[in-house]
């Protein structure tokens, strides 16, 4: 018994060092993964005696993992909502700063047999095959916007997440603002009856899919499009135009945000203005406001201004966009609050 019981004590001493004073413990959106598993591995290299683990588990489940305590914060693509804070407030006696950290884009990706050109995708086509409506790939409505591709009659699969998402918020909230249709029948949400398609957890399981399944069609955060070298559609702006996710497309996104809230619970999908990539969106921490373990709370403020000072500047080699400066700033006045 010697042999299981040690392996026992072994694995609470794990469980239980993710909790140690001073270390920190985060889970939420896939959306921002890759970015923030480097930042806190860099973070670590110059404070040896931090150690940050965070789960890319949804932002549903971050914000859940957050309420109940499992975790020291959350993340979520899309900040929570009144009465999700008042959820938290009335369980922990806690208040929480949505804090955004970088911007991303949500694209459209695809496995087309014979079809390696970037395809054209407006929101109502992008919504009538995720309401099942479209289900060629050849169907009138994409052939009309991709004049000159040879379009195979193979069926549409259509992926999306089956995990509350943040990224699947951003992109219902986008298809929700293009079509009445879509808004009515579906809507936007973390989480949504899905006319149609199959499921998938995380922007990796997605991603994976479409990878796979020749005739598939997701949604996924830019870098996961990226890492998995997929295909990945132009999607018509609010301005008519057809444009593909860049960082200097999001940046243009984020820019017709004249008037930041000072809770920064903001969509840009759909941003008006030339230039703009559609289905953008910041990203967030979920921090509370007041922390009962005093070097936790120094180790998660630190961790704040270093991620302004220094991490920001990360952001562009793993295809995000850095906040713009007067955001950032606002970000830094707000880090200020935490107690």
């Amino acid at each position: 018994m010697i042999g299981p019981l040690k392996t026992l004590f072994c694995a609470i001493v794990l469980a239980a060092s993710a909790f140690a004073s001073g270390n920190l413990s985060g889970a939420g959106a896939s959306f921002p993964n890759p970015i923030y598993q480097k930042w806190f591995g860099e973070y670590h290299k110059t404070h040896g005696d931090v150690e940050i683990n965070y789960q890319s588990v949804g932002s549903g489940a971050g914000i859940q993992q957050l309420t109940q305590g499992t975790v020291d914060f959350g993340a979520s693509d899309m900040p929570m909502k009144d009465e999700q804070i008042a959820d938290l407030k009335s369980k922990r006696g806690l208040d929480v700063l949505n804090l955004p950290t970088v911007l991303g884009a949500v694209v459209p990706a695809y496995n087309v047999p014979g079809v390696s050109t970037d395809l054209k995708f407006t929101g109502t086509v992008l919504a009538g095959i995720y309401l099942g409506n479209i289900k060629n790939w050849n169907d009138p409505a994409i052939a009309a916007l991709n004049p000159g591709v040879k379009l195979p009659p193979t069926e549409i699969v259509v992926v999306h997440r089956s995990d509350g998402s943040g990224t699947t918020f951003i992109f219902t909230d986008f298809l929700s603002k293009v079509s009445p249709e879509w808004k009515q029948k579906v809507g936007s949400n973390t989480a949504v009856n899905w006319p149609a398609g199959v499921g998938q957890k995380g922007n990796e399981g997605v991603a994976g899919m479409v990878h796979q399944m020749e005739g598939a069609i997701g949604y996924v955060e830019l870098i996961y499009a990226l890492q998995n070298k997929l295909n990945y559609g132009l999607v018509q702006n609010a301005a008519g135009e057809f444009m593909k996710a860049s960082l200097e497309s999001v940046t243009t996104a984020a820019a017709s945000v004249k008037d930041m809230p000072a809770d920064f619970r903001v969509s840009i999908t759909n941003a008006p203005g030339k230039g703009a990539y559609p289905i953008s969106s910041f990203t967030y921490l979920l921090v509370p406001t007041t922390w009962s373990d005093g070097e936790k709370r120094t180790v998660m403020v630190n961790f704040l201004n270093w991620m302004l000072d220094s991490g920001e500047g990360m952001a562009k080699d793993l295809n995000y966009a850095p906040l713009p400066k007067a955001v950032a700033e606002k970000v830094r006045a707000r880090v200020k609050e935490i107690k």
